[in-house]
């Protein structure tokens, strides 16, 4: 029998970086080393350009594109960048928005650089999700109000199922948790009639576009009017979607002093 040739080993290593929701100052301080170490760096659309100050005036910045409803790099493409540098003797970090594990493709990277021989490490980020909802004063999880949260996407891959909206709203209305939907402004109206089918139209609902920077813009409506406030307050990508009793912390806030404006 004859086998197949061994894939040879990298001498380099590659590490995915979580760059957080956008504030440079939401950096790890793992984070920060692993930038300052880099020799090659493979940046995402929605990391903060001011987070790059960080990296060595010799590294190579190569700039890999992806949000959604965009022209993306073929992430295919992506994973030979980076097993390819790694071979050569790179420090590879792959930089991202968010948390590589959450919905960053950072388990298909993972995947694929272990199969290539490649050493990979993971350093974990501030997700967008968390970031949104702390802007706002308020947690993700109470004990009066919410007993656990469910992050999901919005967004299902080509060919996949779209998420079973319905079936979540009863889990979430039964179970007391936080819904945080990341990619879900084109799908909002189908969201909305789906997430009806188990949730009071009253539910608290937050719309938090370009959480943690300057330009954050936060809106606060319910989930009956979810699709109708997108569209009036022209929000889009990237924006999360919070659904859930624990916004009524909010309300509460405003009481002491009006922040925010409710959608109607």
């Amino acid at each position: 029998m004859v086998q197949a040739p061994a894939l040879p080993l990298a001498t380099g290593r590659c590490t995915l970086v979580g760059a957080g929701p956008g504030d440079p100052e939401l950096l790890t301080l793992k984070a920060l080393k692993a930038i300052q170490q880099a020799t090659v760096l493979l940046v995402d659309d929605l990391v903060n350009p001011a987070v790059l100050a960080h990296a060595a005036p010799t590294a190579r910045v190569v700039h890999v594109g992806k949000r959604g409803g965009c022209r993306s790099t073929p992430q295919s493409f992506i994973e030979r960048l980076m097993i390819t540098a790694a071979r050569e003797g790179e420090q590879v970090v792959r930089l991202k928005g968010g948390d590589p594990f959450i919905f960053g493709r950072g388990g298909e990277e993972v995947e694929h650089l272990r199969q290539a021989g490649v050493q990979v490490e993971v350093i974990n980020g501030i997700t967008a999700g968390l970031a949104a909802v702390s802007s706002l004063g308020v947690p993700l999880t109470h004990r009066d109000h919410a007993h656990g949260v469910l992050f999901l996407t919005g967004h299902a891959k080509p060919g996949d199922a779209a998420p079973d909206w319905p079936q979540i709203a009863a889990t979430a209305r039964s179970a007391k948790l936080t819904l945080v939907i990341y990619m879900g402004v084109s799908g909002a109206q189908q969201i909305e009639q789906g997430l009806l089918a188990g949730l009071p139209a009253r539910t608290p609902v937050a719309l938090v576009q370009h959480a943690s920077l300057p330009t954050q813009r936060q809106v606060l409506t319910t989930l009956g009017a979810l699709h109708a406030t997108l569209v009036r307050e022209q929000l889009g990508s990237p924006c999360v979607i919070v659904v859930g009793e624990v916004l009524q912390g909010v309300q509460e806030l405003q009481r002491v002093g009006p922040q925010f404006a409710w959608g109607t």
